[in-house]
């Protein structure tokens, strides 16, 4: 019998392609805000300076960091109490949203987020800071942003690579949602479909990256994939790219491009309903056969090594990884096959190797 519990999280969503200064007006407007902070990457600072142009903004604040380092975040909530600020305002990707829910956590300051790329926080409730080589994720209502901007033509700027890297990161949310530790039928229904928006979207952006034929979809796939997931919770992939991310300073999306069909490749057999789901959607007779077909058209990411992880620091990153695998995994997770996981993504070797023999 079907059965099963969901919550949906109390967010506005407002999307339109070139609209972004007037969605976002409207929305402060309805927040009441007049004190307002700004926060957006110095490559993004000047766009972040037009989009709020009519805002009564009292601080830009352009420190932004990779998996929002402690003392990152600290010296941006100082800020956002000396201005006396009473919201934020987020344009940018992961890191920039994730530095305002770093300062939403400390201050209960309401967020409107405006994503440059498909990274999918806007979107969930879900926060995570750095401090030293550790990277602590959490969830609080307070991380929530209370609206969201989306606006493809924001995302013209992003380069084809960048945009397959932070696409399929947000493939990654589809698919860790199919069995993640709260997953539910609704998380699924919403990850299958975000997985077919960015098969049909992520080809169209690396055809033509100037146009809005690919990214529209791209961008839609990208907020489906982070509701099922801020609702299913993290799963074996995500747990190993946090460890990634957090201990060896790996850049995000990259990491989530390439961990991903390894992930895939070693759940799917275990879980006939999810694999089937993904192949649909994938538009493939298989998940992984579907995914890789994908990846080939994209020219995705494919080894860690690339990006500067070595292969020695594969036994600590087991051991750091395996005591956060979730106990429902669709199958068991040993040591051995963690590391054999890891070296074959170290490598970039054919992800189907991590169930046989042959991988070293």
């Amino acid at each position: 019998m079907l059965r099963f519990e969901h919550e949906s999280l109390p967010q506005r969503v407002c999307f339109a392609s070139g609209q972004a200064a007037a969605m976002l007006a409207g929305e402060i407007q309805r927040l009441g805000a007049s004190r307002v902070m700004v926060l957006a990457s110095q490559s993004e600072a000047e766009r972040s300076e037009q989009l709020t142009a009519d805002l009564p903004v009292v601080v830009h604040h352009n420190e932004i960091a990779m998996h929002v380092p402690v003392e990152v975040a600290e010296r941006a909530r100082t800020a956002a109490a000396r201005h006396e600020v009473d919201a934020i305002v987020s344009v940018g990707g992961g890191s920039t949203t994730g530095l305002a829910k770093a300062i939403a956590l400390a201050t209960g300051l309401p967020i409107v987020a405006v994503p440059t790329t498909y990274a999918g926080s806007e979107a969930t409730n879900v926060w995570g800071l750095t401090e030293g080589a550790r990277k602590t994720t959490g969830v609080d209502a307070r991380a929530l942003p209370r609206a969201v901007i989306y606006d493809p033509a924001l995302t013209l700027s992003l380069p084809a690579p960048m945009s397959v890297a932070s696409g399929l990161n947000a493939l990654a949310h589809c698919v860790d949602s199919m069995w993640g530790p709260l997953s539910d039928p609704i998380d699924r229904a919403l990850a299958q479909e975000g997985i077919r928006a960015l098969r049909t979207g992520l080809p169209s952006v690396v055809a033509d990256p100037t146009s809005l034929i690919g990214r529209e979809p791209v961008l839609y796939a990208a907020y489906l994939s982070a509701v099922a997931f801020s609702s299913a919770g993290s799963g074996l992939h995500h747990k190993i790219c946090h460890v990634l991310g957090g201990a060896y300073d790996l850049p995000h999306a990259q990491t989530h491009a390439v961990v991903l069909p390894y992930v895939l490749a070693f759940n799917a057999p275990a879980a006939p309903e999810a694999e089937h789901r993904i192949a649909t959607a994938l538009d493939a007779s298989t998940a992984l056969d579907g995914l890789q077909k994908l990846r080939d058209q994209l020219d995705a990411p494919r080894a860690l090594r690339d990006y500067g992880f070595d292969e020695s620091d594969i036994d600590s990153a087991v051991d750091a990884i395996l005591p956060a695998v979730p106990a429902n995994n669709p199958r068991p997770v040993t040591a051995d096959e963690l590391r054999r996981l890891l070296h074959a993504a170290w490598r970039g070797a054919e992800p189907r190797t991590i169930t046989s023999n042959t991988e070293k």
